[in-house]
Order: C-alpha cells, then structure tokens, then sequence
C-alpha cells in the first residue's frame, strides 16, 4: 500500500475561531491492534484482521513480524493479513523495537512459540520511563530465564509452566504480554491485579476466537488455561476510544455540533462523565457519540487512573479544553512521571497553567493566540491541534512524526468537520 496521507508532510497550518460541524468515523484502536498483531506469533496459519487503522506504529508492527519469519501485508479497506507457518525467528531488530515501545509485545509470543527470544530494550515516546519489569517478573513465574545483558533483554524457557502473578501495577503492557505467553504455556496461569482496559478485553476475546481459553478479562482477575496450538482466525479490531474522545473535543473547544461514529460508548464512558462535568452538551447511540454548544464551560479536576479512571491518553486533549473553561482546574497524572510537556507549548498560546510535579493547575483564559508550537509525544500533538483550532489567528504544529504514530489522518478527518488545516512539507 502507498504510505497514509500526510506521512510526507512535517508540519501542519491550523486557522483558528471555525466552528466544527458534522459526522465523522473513527478509526481502529492502535493500542488494541498492536498487541494483537503481534499475538498472531502464537497463531499458525492464516490471519486475517479488519479495522486495523494505518499508522507508522502499525507499518512498524507489521515490519517486525515480517522480520519473525511471519507474512504480513496491509490490504485495501483496513485488512491486515498474516500468514504465519511456524518458523519463528527469535532475534527482533534492535532498529524496529527500538523506534516502538509497543513492539516489545512480541517477547511473550516468542518465548512461548519457540522457547528463547533476544529483545533489544524498548523505545517509544518520552513520557516517563515505563519498565519493563512487569512483564519479565511474570515470564519468569512461568519458568523464563532472563539475562539483560548489553541492551538486549535474553529469555529462554525449555518449557513455559502455569503460574499464578500478582501484578504491583495494574500494567496494560504487561497483562497482554503474559496473557500471550500464557495462552501456549503447560497448566494453568492466574494474573492478579490485571488491567481491565478495553484492550485487554480485545486481545482476549481475539484469543479465544484463536482457540485459547482465557476468562476474567476486563476484571482484575485473568485465568489463562493453556493450550496446545492456536489457529488463524478472522478479528474486527475495536474502535479507538482516544481518537473519538480527541474528535468530540475537537467540536467542544471551537463550539461545534460534532457527531463521531463507530464509537464504543461504555468504553468512552469515563470521558463522557468529565465532559458532563464540565458543561457539555452530550448525546449518545448505540455506535456514536454528539457534542453540542452549551454556553461556557466549566473547570472540573482530573486524576488519570488505570480503566475505568479517567485515561491517561486523554489527559493532554482535556488540558486544552480546560485552558478553556471558566474557574480553576486541577489534572494530576498518576501514571506517567513526564507527561506534561505540551502544558509549556499551551502557554505560548496563551494558556495560565501552573505545573507542580505531576499536578498541573489550569485557570481559564478567555481564549488563545495562534504560535508556533512543537509536538513532542503523540497524544500533546493532539493537544496543541485542538488548541490551535481554537485559537484567534494561525498555529503552527511542527513534529508531526510522533501524530502519525497513533492518529490515522487526524487533519483529514478534522477536514470533513470543516476545519482549516493545510499540511506542510519542508
């Protein structure tokens, strides 16, 4: 496939005061596809998932499980197939895992397809240090050896065992790492203290459709019973709760009529309560979600929270709105130690933020300026776009690298709802 619109540009134009309407689709979830992309390690034969969106950090995925031995190609439509014969190799590419955090999933389904693998340490955005600690405490419960040697992560397990783990942090990562690893493991394994996002409950439920026989996902409880082989199946990836709340909020601050469809409400839930909360005019279906005007908005507080807390991957996009609301806000952000960088990119725009560790106080401005602002981790990207469809005169959004990693098309959805955004290429 030919590379996703915008993934040439560097730096986007956004024309602020234009009011957002109409109804547009989200896309799939990254963080629901990637895990189980790289769950098709476990699975022999063919694959095939639908509503995969096409981002960098999906491309890169799919570069990693070509470099496995595993055939994998992006198709028209949102299709992703994977034909995967069981000659797995088990050394991932420093230069992919490396670039993507997210491709250290690949380590449980390894080890458990082949009984080594050789994982250089992980990279991704720079929002806090997120260890992989947790994932190798529960292989090593499972009966994995683990040396960390010259940056490499060296697992090997002549046979991978039953275990029962008590997570110290209800990690998303890592519940989806040992749940892969345990899905091919001899007995019965038992996560405690599991994450209950949404994805977690997709990769399960992909899993199982698989062959695997898990129960408890989406509970802090997970028990895994595992099997002999998994099989190639057909999976719809679920929709991305992040895109749909950075679309809705996306009509909030420029005071449009905005609609997003093919949106999981309970999972957006969360989201939906902060909103009402801060004055907004909030409608819900089956599949879609509408936000409408409904005069100034209110300051709220927020603490991000593992599910059903608020997310932390909304915790930027809701700074800009509350730069916009009336009274005196407060964020706290429990889950990652350096996740307020894009509040020094708001103030440039005229936003009174006040930074203490990891709370940040936000007292409302009446509105804000157009500047020139750099992104500098996915979801603040999404943050200083929506400032800059609020803002009084133009903004420009340089680093568009880290938007393309999570965000499939964001201006040109932003397009269809009316706004001005024009792409630069340098």
């Amino acid at each position: 496939m030919e590379q996703p619109d915008g993934f040439l540009h560097t730096s986007l134009t956004v024309q602020g005061g234009v009011p957002l309407k109409g109804t547009v689709s989200a896309s799939g979830s990254k963080n629901s596809a990637l895990p189980i992309m790289a769950a098709t390690i476990l699975l022999d034969g063919e694959t095939e998932l639908t509503n995969v969106p096409y981002l960098s950090d999906t491309i890169m995925m799919s570069r990693m499980l070509n470099a496995l031995g595993i055939r994998a190609e992006f198709h028209s439509n949102k299709r992703f197939k994977i034909r995967n014969s069981g000659r797995i190799k088990p050394i991932a590419p420093y230069e992919l895992v490396t670039a993507m955090r997210a491709s250290f999933f690949v380590a449980g389904p390894i080890l458990a397809r082949i009984g080594m693998a050789k994982i250089p340490l992980p990279g991704g955005c720079a929002i806090g240090a997120r260890p992989i600690n947790l994932h190798l405490k529960g292989f090593e419960a499972m009966g994995a050896e683990i040396r960390l040697e010259h940056g490499f992560v060296f697992l090997k397990a002549n046979e991978l065992h039953g275990a029962k783990i008590n997570l110290d942090f209800p990690s998303v990562g890592a519940t989806e790492n040992i749940m892969m690893a345990a899905s091919l493991a001899k007995g019965t394994t038992i996560i405690e203290n599991a994450a209950r996002e949404p994805e977690i409950t997709d990769l399960g439920q992909f899993l199982v459709k698989a062959g695997a026989k898990i129960s408890g996902f989406g509970t802090q409880t997970i028990v895994i019973e595992g099997v002999e082989r998994l099989n190639g199946t057909h999976y719809d990836v679920i929709s991305d709760r992040v895109e749909v709340g950075t679309l809705l909020i996306a009509g909030i601050v420029t005071k449009g009529d905005v609609t997003v469809k093919n949106a999981c409400v309970d999972d957006s839930e969360p989201l939906i309560q902060k909103l009402k909360e801060s004055g907004v005019d909030i409608s819900t279906g089956p599949d879609w979600i509408r936000v409408k005007p409904n005069g100034e908005l209110k300051s709220t507080d927020i603490v991000t929270l593992p599910f059903p807390g608020f997310p932390t991957d909304m915790q930027a996009q809701m700074m800009t709105l509350l730069s916009l609301a009336k009274g005196t806000s407060m964020i706290q952000e429990s889950i990652f130690e350096n996740r307020f960088n894009h509040a020094h990119e708001l103030k440039r725009m005229g936003a009174n933020i006040k930074l203490d560790h990891n709370k940040a106080v936000i007292i409302g401005v009446n509105s804000l300026s157009g500047a020139d602002v750099k992104i500098t981790d996915l979801r603040a990207g999404a943050a200083l776009i929506l400032a800059g469809l609020a803002a009084e005169g133009h903004t420009n959004v340089f680093g568009l690298n880290f938007l393309k990693r999570g965000y499939e098309n964001l201006p040109g959805k932003l397009r269809e709802l009316g706004a001005q955004i024009e792409e630069q290429s340098t």
